[in-house]
Formats: structure tokens, sequence, C-alpha cells
């Protein structure tokens, strides 16, 4: 009877914190599932600009650009949608170019102009799209009894101009 009481009595205090352990497991998936879908989201929409024909990169409200963003932010072109990630607008993504220095062996952000990468005015294509979300999307995780402050997902992707 004694050894029954014992076991009962630690299994009651060692009961809060499994379920505190695992509710906690529980949200740091959700937070790898919400940053795997930001990347993937940011992939999409880098892939659907790098292939776009007519794209403008050097005009932050550039038609094509912006039915880009809003197709893969909301599903439609026009952006009437609900957005598919919560609260992930389109004016909350930015889109910049890089192309390869030969001279430093290094990426570096591709100047709007004939010599950089201004395609309309007679510039050469860029190398690289660079998708990000530069002030982060910000996850509040719900753990009990713990007030955590929000952690702001910041993923970046850079895929290939031209879709190679």
């Amino acid at each position: 009877m004694r050894r029954r009481g014992s076991t009962t009595m630690e299994t009651i205090l060692f009961l809060p914190l499994l379920l505190l352990l695992f509710m906690g497991m529980v949200e740091i998936g959700r937070l790898t599932y919400t940053y795997y879908s930001l990347y993937k989201t940011l992939y999409t929409l880098a892939r659907q600009a790098g292939t776009a024909q007519g794209a403008n990169f050097c005009d932050d409200q550039d038609a094509v650009l912006q039915a880009i963003k809003n197709f893969v932010l909301t599903g439609s072109e026009d952006g009437s949608s609900e957005p598919l990630i919560r609260d992930l607008t389109p004016d909350r993504v930015q889109i910049r170019i890089e192309r390869y220095n030969r001279d430093t062996g290094q990426l570096d952000e591709c100047p709007c102009g004939v010599p950089g990468c201004d395609v309309a005015g007679g510039g050469l294509s860029p190398d690289y799209i660079v998708v990000s979300v530069p002030d982060g999307y910000p996850v509040q995780l719900r753990i009990p009894y713990l007030t955590l402050a929000p952690i702001p997902l910041r993923p970046q992707v850079r895929a290939p101009f031209g879709g190679l």
C-alpha cells in the first residue's frame, strides 16, 4: 500500500513537467512548420519572378511583380483572396536582384541603370533573385505559464534568374 501511494505521488508531481515538455515540443514543431511554409512560399515566388517575362525589378510597383506576389501569396493575381499564410501580405515581401562580382568573388546588389540590371533601360539581366521578409514574420509560441516574446522568422531565398 505504501509503495502504491508513493508512486501515485511521484506521478502527480512529474505530470505537469511532462505536460509542459510535450506542449513545448508541439510549439517547436509548429514554429518549424511555419518557417518551412514561409521558405517554400518565398522559393515559389522567387522562381516565378525569375522566369517572368517583362518584369521590371527596378520598379517596386511593377505590375508583373505585384501580380506574381499576389498570386503566390493569395492564389489570385489581383490579391482579392485571403493570404495563404496568415498576415503575410505582398507589401511585407521584398524582391531584390543580385549579380556576381568577378572582382570580389561575391554577390552584390545589382544597381538599377544602364550599367546595372535595368533590363528595360538596356542593362544586363541579374544573376539571382532574392526574396525575403525583411521585417520578419512574427510567430507567438503558446506555452502555458510562460510568456514569450514573438519570434520573428526571416527566411531568405536566392534563386537563379531565368529559372536555371
